[in-house]
């Protein structure tokens, strides 16, 4: 097994992943470059589904392009802001919740590094998934602090979950506490039962 503690975004895979059961529908409100997709894809299994959602038109191919190679068909890729997360997930699947959501915050990789998530924008998807997710679900948020907008969004994502009622949340915050150049951190957050 690779070492998914100094890979973030696999450690963050590897336990989102253990919430979805076969059949289940899973949401990846921003697909990059798909591979979280894909992930989420086979985790669901063929009776499942995922919606995946990204902005930007050459995240949406990527993601199209990488499910296509590994003939996955069980993912609907939306070129929808993630904002608009709760109302796409209740219009393609009415009544539905989903298992998991996950956002990989930043900038697509080898993509325009102006163009980045916002922290307003963030706030309120990550409300809405929360919303979303059925109880005993996760919301898992990777967060990159590296640059201006990334620490805004780290910032009011940690206070806002800080907020959250342990009644009716469990809130867990991974960060790599020895390295030094602002690594990717997780935020997991589960809806109690």
């Amino acid at each position: 097994m690779e070492n998914i503690l100094t890979k973030t975004t696999a450690l963050a895979m590897y336990i989102t992943a253990g919430y979805i059961d076969e059949g289940d529908l899973a949401l990846d409100a921003t697909c990059g470059n798909g591979r979280d997709t894909l992930s989420l894809a086979l985790a669901a299994g063929a009776e499942g589904h995922v919606l995946a959602i990204d902005l930007q038109p050459a995240a949406v191919e990527m993601t199209k392009k990488l499910l296509e190679i590994h003939q996955i068909n069980n993912v609907t890729v939306c070129q929808e802001n993630f904002v608009h997360l709760r109302e796409l997930a209740n219009a393609l699947f009415p009544g539905k919740k989903p298992a998991a959501v996950i956002f990989n915050l930043g900038y697509l990789p080898g993509g325009n590094k102006s163009f980045t998530t916002k922290k307003e924008d963030t706030l309120q998807a990550v409300d809405a998934a929360l919303d979303l997710i059925k109880v005993g679900g996760v919301v898992t948020v990777v967060l990159y602090s590296g640059h201006e907008e990334g620490a805004r969004e780290k910032a009011a994502l940690l206070q806002m979950a800080e907020k959250l009622p342990a009644s009716q949340y469990h809130v867990a915050y991974t960060s790599l506490l020895n390295q030094k150049t602002a690594p990717p951190e997780v935020l997991f957050i589960t809806k109690k039962k």
